[in-house]
């Protein structure tokens, strides 16, 4: 068993639609090195500080900050190996999900996390070159902290990840339709807009 099959984790969007078997895969080029990492260390420490301070130091920004600390954090994964563990990724949407509830007892943070993931499992039906199943149990993690203001997230990672898709075509023309990128990393940047920018009620 492979180290990634023994993580249970999921792939996110990448370059080819078929693999060959894990044992003969060459491992995926790391995107950054050691100063990815760092940079996303001092990134966040620097959210966990907006949270507290945007949120209030109560449970909801706690809770806030535990979610920009996940989002840092799969977005370097998936940044790295195009993939968004499930070991990380779903513990934290529990813990977030029953967090939110006691603190603001409402159906919204499970109706939000089931919305943006079933939104995303459609987009990844259609095209599964484009969203890998990591990248709609992240949606699970960004629903259960923003409830209704998940769907202005998942927008703002959309529109953001154009950019790089226009960049993929400029050079590759139409083989750039089959050029995958991680697009967690801009899910995790719309979700974390939309914290700071218009926090849960």
């Amino acid at each position: 068993m492979t180290e990634r099959a023994a993580d249970a984790t999921e792939p996110t969007a990448t370059a080819q639609p078929e693999f060959e078997p894990d044992e003969e895969r060459e491992p995926p080029r790391r995107l950054g090195g050691p100063y990815l990492r760092h940079a996303a260390a001092v990134v966040g420490v620097a959210l966990v500080a907006a949270c507290l301070v945007v949120l209030d130091a109560g449970a909801l920004g706690v809770l806030g900050a535990f979610t920009a600390v996940v989002l840092v954090a799969v977005s370097v994964t998936d940044l790295e190996r195009r993939i968004i563990p499930n070991r990380i990724v779903l513990p934290a949407t529990a813990v977030v999900l029953v967090g939110h509830t006691l603190v603001e007892p409402s159906p919204e943070w499970l109706l939000g996390a089931l919305g943006a993931s079933a939104f995303l499992l459609v987009a990844a039906l259609i095209s599964p070159q484009g969203m890998g199943m990591g990248d709609v149990k992240l949606a699970l993690l960004i629903g259960a902290m923003l409830g209704r203001g998940a769907a202005p997230a998942l927008a703002i990672g959309s529109v953001l990840a154009v950019v790089p898709s226009i960049a993929i075509l400029v050079r590759h023309g139409r083989a750039g339709r089959k050029v995958g990128f991680p697009f967690g990393p801009f899910l995790a940047l719309g979700a974390l807009v939309v914290l700071l920018a218009a926090p849960p009620e």
